[in-house]
């Protein structure tokens, strides 16, 4: 469906949830490729999403993840090496990704593969993110974080080594409580080793068509409590400080500081637990990105 789109479709289905978020808040959204699996359509969706941003005023970081899953009649190996040799130097030379991304997992790519991803991502200027830990132990955690990744996404299985790894290289783990809850997950990220070794745990959507259709990040931030038993405190700096380091935008977005973006929200309530404790009939009062009232 992505492929037979055009790009003005992709960019007006993508509004109205965009508009959604703002009205929750949200003043940053990562849009990820992946859903395309050839260089064209990825390119497409890039950008698209560089429209968005431009068009909404919300501020968009892209991550290029054409390493999602492997295309119906392609081989692994085949499928990689298009990626790597084609689209990803077509995605940093036109300027569309703020990173690259890889579903590292027994259905997806294995270690081997992240490594030649990072190697060519480095080569091209571009950060390194991934999939990890979604379904197994598959060694992908670890080894992202050695690579400088810069965040790890799902970590439902994160050994004492992957977490370790991750607090020595500064890899922040990005907590899909959406995923988790869609897809009647059991087992829960190991939020007392993260805790532990000090690992900052961001907090996100995951909103996607195939397992997190759940188009709120207050909805999410719940359930991070809830389903993950998250304090208030550590979700509230998962949607922000945490989530900016995530996206490569720590001292830009996520805090109010000198030089920072001065992006913020207004709310009328009693205290900020509420954000976490009560689900549904909450919105802020006023939105503001880079000192600008949306």
């Amino acid at each position: 469906a992505v492929r037979e789109a055009s790009e003005d479709d992709l960019a007006a289905q993508s509004r109205p949830r965009l508009a959604a978020l703002a009205r929750e808040g949200v003043t940053t959204v990562e849009i990820k490729s992946g859903y395309g699996l050839d260089t064209a359509t990825e390119l497409k969706m890039l950008r698209v999403a560089r429209r968005l941003g431009e068009e909404t005023g919300i501020r968009v970081r892209t991550t290029f993840l054409g390493a999602h899953a492997v295309p119906a009649n392609r081989s692994r190996e085949d499928y990689l090496a298009e990626v790597v040799d084609e689209t990803l130097p077509a995605v940093a030379e036109a300027g569309l990704a703020d990173a690259a991304d890889i579903f590292v997992e027994s259905i997806g790519f294995d270690v081997a593969d992240l490594e030649r991803l990072a190697a060519r991502a480095h080569e091209l200027g571009l950060p390194l993110r991934a999939h990890t830990g979604q379904l197994s132990e598959f060694g992908g955690t670890g080894r992202a974080a050695e690579l400088g990744a810069l965040s790890c996404d799902h970590l439902e299985f994160a050994d004492e080594a992957a977490v370790a790894a991750m607090a020595a290289h500064g890899t922040v783990a990005v907590l899909l409580p959406g995923a988790f809850y869609f897809l009647g997950e059991t087992r829960r990220p190991p939020v007392d080793r993260f805790r532990q070794h000090g690992v900052p745990m961001a907090v996100a959507s995951d909103l996607n068509p195939g397992s997190s259709p759940v188009m709120s990040l207050l909805v999410n931030m719940h359930m991070a409590g809830i389903f993950f038993r998250l304090t208030s405190a550590e979700v509230l700096l998962g949607v922000t400080r945490h989530a900016a380091s995530a996206l490569g935008l720590r001292g830009v977005a996520g805090t109010l500081e000198p030089g920072a973006a001065a992006d913020f929200t207004v709310w009328d309530l009693p205290s900020p637990e509420m954000l976490t404790y009560q689900m549904g009939g909450l919105a802020p009062e006023a939105v503001y990105v880079a000192g600008r009232r949306l």
